[in-house]
Parts: C-alpha cells; structure tokens; sequence
C-alpha cells in the first residue's frame, strides 16, 4: 500500500479524517480482513502516515525520499518495498497485490476474488475497472476541421459496448513479473467494481462523494396500508424515504395487504414483500373501549391508559420468522416501524440484532423497548425518555414545503367546500357529509377526494354526478392544490388535519373512531372545530356549524391565523435532531460491546 506524505490535490490527504477515520484506515482494515492476508504493508516517506497506519495494524517500510518525488511512478516504489520485506522476512512472495489507500469504499470481497482470480493459472495480473460507457467524442480533426464521435450509433448507454476505466484501488501480479519499471503480465484479467466501489479520492469533489457513501445507512421501513388500517403509515414512509436521498431504503411490506404494495409501486420505491403476520389491533378503525373518550377533552391520556389500548397492548403476531429472515438479510443498520402497535418479543429480537429501532404511533409494548417513538398524533403528559410527542414530529408531504399558505381577508367569502376523509374513510363520513352540504341553503362548488382504499367509489360517482356543483377526483398526486383553493374542508382528525394546518384553511373534524378522539392538535387553539366522533353527529350539526362558519368571517380569520401560527415545516428535521444524536451513543454502545 503505497501512501506518500506530499499529496497535493488535498494536502496530507493519506491520514486526513474522512468520517472521522484517517483515510487509509479504510484500506488498511479491509485488507486485514481478507481470509487470504494476514499482512499489510504500507511504504511510506513520512513518519505521520507511519505512525497511523501502524496503529490500524499495518506493518510500515520507510522509502527514501527520492521515490517519493511527485514524477516517481508506482512500479519502482513497490519494487522496492517487495524486495525490502522479502529480504527482511527471507522469503520469496508468489503475489504482490497492491491496494491504493486512496479507496476507502473497497470491500474486502473483491481483494479476496483479486487474490482468487490470480490464484488461476491462466492470470498473471488483476486490473480492477470500472463500466465507463459514454457516448465519447474525439479531438478535434484538423484536416476534416471537425470534431468526431468515438461510436458508431448514438444509443442509450446501456446498449453501447463495455468500455472500462481503470480505478487504480487494486493492481494485483505476480511476482515473476515486478520489476523495477513494470507489474505487467502477459495474460490480463479484469475486476469489475462498482461505481461505488471503484471511487479513487484525488481530489476535493471525490472526497465528498466517498464521505456521503460512507455516511449512507441501509434503512428499512416496515409499514403497510388496507382498508382498515388506512393509507397514512404507507405515505408517512414515503415522506421519509424522499428525505433520505444519501441513503439505502427499502420497503417491507406484507404480501397480503395489496393496498401497500400497489402504492410503493407507484412511486417506484424498492421493496420486499414477507409472510403474512396476523395482527389483533393493527387497525385504525378500533373502536373498542368507545366508552372512555370524551370527545371534548383536550386529552385522554389517562383514560387510553386506563383502558389499555397505549399501555400493555401486547401487539401479538405482529411479526414472525419471515419478516425477521427478511430484515436480517438485508441488515439494515435502522429499523423504521410504523405499524400502529409492535410487540415487546419484535423490537426485542431487533434490539438483539444490534437494529436501531424508530417507531412511529406505536400503541404497543414494544415502544417500552424502541430506541425511539415518534408520535406526532397524541400529545403525551406521561414523561418516557424514547418517546417524542406533538405536531413537531409530524412530517409533511413534499408538496406541503412549497405550496402556498391561505390568507383569509375580511370581504372574503366560501365558494368552495372540500371534503377528504383518508385513504379508505372506514364510516363513509364523505357521503354522510356530503347529503349534509346538499341539504343546507349552500350552493357553492362541493370537491370530493377518494382515497386509494375508498370502497364505494362507483356507486358515490353514479349517486351524485347529478349534482353539477360537486366534482369527486380519485387519488390525487397534488392535493395542497385542491386544499389551497378551498375555503372550508371537512376532514377526519388524522394526519390529514396537520396538511390543512399549514396551508391554514378553516376545517371541521369528524373523528373516524376512537383513537382519533384522542388527537388533541384537532382543537380550537389550533384552529379546528372538533365535532366528536363522526357516526355519532346528526345532519342537523354539521349544517349548523357549517352554515354559522360560512357566515362568520372573523371566526374564520381566525382559525386560519392560529393554523399558521404553528410550525409544521421542521418535524423531518426535528425527527433527524434527535436521531441522530441518539443514533451516535447506540453505534458508540454497539462498538464498545465489540
């Protein structure tokens, strides 16, 4: 391993800490763990380089200061330091193989196949390369007075014939054939890397890049979506995932619960699939203990622990082998759990794996055992150190960051009535409300959005399409702009409520059961008028506070002042603050127990 002290693209760039290693480190230990070495040897001019490489277990050969000169090429060097060993050692090397300290993204696999490939008779040297295929020009031709292509056919590169570019992290020969001025054999093989992989740190730019991939985490977001469990575990995990664009991410998802699958493939994420799990309370359509809430309580904190649905719900079932085979093949180094309640047997068989564990809304006793629980639906009043609760964790879709937000002025009138309850509306509160609005004195635009895992969505369209003031649309992409040119929206009080928020447009809840009683940012001093639980309310009711809204411009100025009084831009970062910080101690605790 050649590692000179007078690099001049990045100045001491050899020991120089890139992720907070010095970065011949990388080579350093990859190599030592390669079934076939049991030595590394770097030759080095400086006695810096020296002195960290052998702290990371490498042997060391001081050369002289002539073959470190910048027009020095490497045959020479690693002649000398073949020849310096193998009269130290007394002994004559079969192999030389030289790996460059400047590819710190080298895996130890592929200098074990370097080792393999040449441990083949009909190799004398391994070249590692890299796919470089380009639609390449030439210089300029001074005779034609042109420019001119280097392929015959101008097609996608995936179709041009392999050219390869070497990477310069692996240069592997056998020993009859290093000389003083070449390390070239007769018959030549080739190591693809990856692009990854193949990354040689030369200058600044490089460096970046090799910081970022040694930086990226595999995360897996194990969610799903139904009908009964609605769609808003599946787009929070899309909302993550497009946030985490200099990292792996990998969806796991229930190969029954097709509602899922269908919208991770429609935004091309990658996933896996695994057994079905049954799951007792994986439903945001619980409506057990129904006579705990008050639907007028700011919170109910005590009443959800007395009746059991937060604390000691067991989550039985809610995973098994085939999940855990899954997750440990692709040996996430995050775990990222949003499926409404985990069991304390699941996250502790993760936490056994050395997973870092983040759940979201998790009802289960297997928060007691996460490293972290965000849960930006219910507002705490019971202290816990993994847990994180409040509209400050709650992560908007993309379109949230850039869409306008809605100033309500004096003059201003309701011309438009929005009405999206969810992915699958459970109680059918859209057509409930929607009879209300039809048989109120407004005659304004009514706009309907259905959601993925809404049921009826035919039979809705052929009931009302006689209606010429009420369009119905299917799954949007963009709803902020349907939410933005509203006046009034009709809502459930799930997630959908902190969307309305920060556009700021004045909005009534209906709760679709009894979990959501319990989503305290669904009050007046965040702007929303809370109806209670929505099977429950009469048509009377909601035309009444409908009709009082409508003809309340100051009421609505309001609402709409207090919604935007509120932060909801921050929660992914907020989310990351605190990840990150507890994500260092775990790797710190991890490591230590190594």
């Amino acid at each position: 391993m050649p590692a000179r002290g007078g690099s001049k693209g990045i100045p001491r760039k050899n020991i120089r800490l890139l992720a907070n290693k010095p970065l011949i480190a990388y080579s350093i230990e990859t190599s030592l763990k390669s079934k076939y070495v049991d030595k590394v040897i770097v030759t080095t001019d400086d006695d810096e380089i020296k002195f960290i490489a052998e702290k990371f277990g490498a042997s060391t050969i001081k050369r002289s200061g002539k073959l470190a000169l910048d027009d020095i090429p490497l045959d020479p060097v690693i002649y000398d330091a073949v020849k310096t060993e193998e009269k130290s050692c007394k002994t004559i090397f079969d192999f030389v193989i030289t790996v460059q300290p400047t590819s710190p993204l080298l895996k130890t696999e592929t200098i074990d196949e370097t080792i393999e490939k040449l441990s083949d008779n009909s190799n004398d040297t391994i070249i590692s390369v890299v796919d470089d295929r380009h639609l390449n020009w030439g210089g300029f031709d001074d005779k034609e007075k042109k420019y001119y292509p280097l392929y015959e056919e101008r097609v996608n590169r995936q179709y041009l014939p392999k050219t390869f570019k070497e990477t310069g992290g692996i240069f592997a020969t056998k020993r009859e054939f290093l000389s003083e001025n070449s390390r070239m054999g007769e018959n030549i093989n080739l190591i693809e890397l990856s692009p990854h992989e193949s990354i040689d740190i030369d200058n600044y730019e490089d460096w970046w890049v090799a910081e970022r991939l040694i930086n990226k985490k595999r995360v897996v977001i194990k969610t799903d979506a139904t009908n009964e469990i609605g769609t808003g575990h599946i787009y929070r995990g899309l909302a993550i995932a497009s946030k985490l664009p200099n990292h792996e991410v990998l969806f796991l998802l229930d190969e029954d619960k097709k509602l899922g699958i269908e919208i991770i493939e429609s935004y091309n994420y990658p996933y896996l699939t695994h057994k079905s799990t049954k799951n007792h309370i994986n439903s945001e359509s619980d409506n057990s203990n129904s006579n705990n809430f008050n639907s007028n309580s700011n919170s109910n904190i005590d009443n959800i622990i007395n009746s059991g649905i937060f604390i000691d719900n067991k989550g039985d079932g809610n995973y098994n082998d085939d999940l855990m085979e899954k997750i440990k093949e692709y040996d996430p180094d995050i775990v990222i759990n949003d499926i409404l309640n985990t069991s304390y047997e699941y996250i502790s068989l993760l936490k056994k794996n050395n997973y870092f564990v983040v759940n979201f809304e998790d009802i289960g006793d297997g928060a007691k055992v996460a490293d972290i629980v965000f849960d930006a639906l219910y507002e705490h009043q019971i202290p816990s150190k993994n847990v994180y609760s409040g509209y400050k964790y709650y992560i908007l879709k993309d379109e949230f960051y850039f869409q306008k937000q809605k100033e309500i002025k004096k003059h201003d009138s309701v011309n438009e009535i929005l009405l999206t309850f969810g992915g699958t509306d459970p109680n059918d509160l859209t057509r409930k409300t929607l009879n209300a609005i039809l048989n109120s004195k407004y005659n304004g635009i009514i706009t309907i959005i259905l959601g993925l895992g809404y049921k009826d969505k035919k039979e809705i369209k052929n009931e009302f399409n006689i209606h010429s003031n009420v369009e119905i649309f299917e799954n949007v992409k963009n709803i902020s702009e349907y939410m933005y040119k509203a006046d009034l929206i009709f809502t459930s009080a799930g997630r959908t409520m902190y969307e309305i928020a920060s556009i700021g447009v004045p909005c009534i809840c209906l709760c679709q059961n009894n979990r959501e009683l319990t989503h305290t940012f669904a009050n007046a001093k965040n702007g929303f008028i809370n109806l209670g639980l929505g099977k429950d309310i009469n048509e009377e009711k909601i035309i009444d506070t409908m009709e009082n809204l409508i003809n309340n411009t100051n009421i609505r100025i309001e609402m709409n002042k207090r919604m935007l009084n509120i932060d909801l831009k921050h929660g992914f970062e907020n989310i990351m603050d605190i990840v990150k910080n507890k994500y260092k101690k775990h790797i710190d605790i991890v490591s230590y127990s190594y």
